[in-house]
Order: C-alpha cells, then structure tokens, then sequence
C-alpha cells in the first residue's frame, strides 16, 4: 500500500494547519511528532480520508489507484477519541467490530478478548471501562483487524506501564509489509527506526 501526497494542505478558515506536503508513504512506520496542538491528528485525519484536503493531491494504490471513499477498506484506525459503543459489553463490541472488519489469522472473539489481557471482562459493559481499558480495546481492533495501513493517534493515551508493554509488543508484530502512522510527541510510542515526519516542518 501506498500513499502519495503532493503540496498537501489544510486550513481552518485563514490558519493553516500544514501545507506544502510532498512525500510517497511507502511500508513502514513513520512517527508524525509536534507538541499539543500543532496539528498531528488534523493530518492522520487528511491521510485517512475524514477530513478533504484545502490544498494538494491525495493519491492511494494498491498495485492500482484506490479511489478515497474506498480507502476506509484497507485501514485501521485507533485514536483516544474514536467513540465506542457503550451498551455493548465487551464480547459483543468485539464480535460487531469483526462483523466488519477480517479478524487477523481468523481468530475468534474469545482467541481475540485474551490477545487483549482483558477476557476478565468479557461481560463488562463498556460504559463501566476505565480509560486505560477502553484504549487497550480501542488499539486491540486496530492491531487485530487485516488492514494495509494502520494509524494510531496518540497510542500510549491513559495506558499505564503494564498496558504500554502489551502496545509496544503488539506493534512490533504489525507486518513489515503494512504502512503505519503514529502521531505522538512521546518517543516511546514508536520504534527508534520511524521515519519522523516534524509536523511544524510544513507551517
């Protein structure tokens, strides 16, 4: 998978977020770094597809041009502020999620719930989750669903030391052949080989 940009920009109102972005995202991890703010989370939205471009061009291929509304088919995405459904308990949140979404090596919900460390709660209502619990579930869906590019925003948000171990070894299993972005200000959320992308680069 691959993404190519050119003269990527985007603006609220008269501030530019970023701009003049010209880069081809090809396999492999890249850290977009930048303090609070700075506009980390607007791009991985740009890249994703969410939110249109107010400069440049986008182009997404997979041995051929992927057309953007397509692009949700081949992602994976895990941000502190994606919502979850909180009447579900946690084996039916799994169990709708993969309804959508292939389930890496065909694993099943149960297999999946103890790849989390969280089968203790298997019958928990996702409302009554704590914070740390709903990002480990939140980056599990990404890591465990087949996808071509994966992107994780602010990853190690509310995860304590223990759940911070799980993230980092779960992320160094992720295919070499799969295109990661992780926007971060903390180094320890992505490996010493990312390509940096310095967000205030492109102000």
């Amino acid at each position: 998978m691959k993404i190519s940009v050119e003269n990527l920009g985007k603006r609220f109102n008269r501030e530019w977020i970023f701009k003049k972005l010209t880069y081809d995202f090809v396999p492999g991890v890249y850290a977009v770094t930048g303090p609070n703010g700075s506009g980390k989370s607007t791009l991985l939205q740009t890249l994703w597809g969410q939110l249109p471009a107010s400069a440049g061009v986008i182009k997404y291929s997979c041995e051929k041009e992927i057309p953007v509304e397509e692009v949700f088919r081949y992602t994976s995405i895990a941000t502190p502020y994606m919502e979850l459904i909180e009447e579900f308990t946690l084996v039916e949140m799994v169990r709708f999620h993969f309804k959508f979404k292939k389930a890496k090596h065909n694993k099943t919900a149960e297999e999946l719930m103890e790849s989390m460390e969280l089968s203790h709660a298997r019958d928990k209502f996702i409302s009554n989750f704590s914070s740390g619990m709903r990002q480990r579930l939140k980056l599990a869906l990404a890591f465990y669903s087949e996808a071509e590019i994966l992107f994780l925003d602010e990853p190690t948000t509310n995860l304590d030391q223990k759940a911070t171990a799980w993230y980092l070894k779960n992320l160094a299993q992720v295919p070499t052949d799969c295109l990661v972005f992780i926007a971060s200000n903390l180094e320890q959320d992505y490996p010493l080989s990312a390509i940096k992308i310095d967000i205030l680069s492109y102000k």
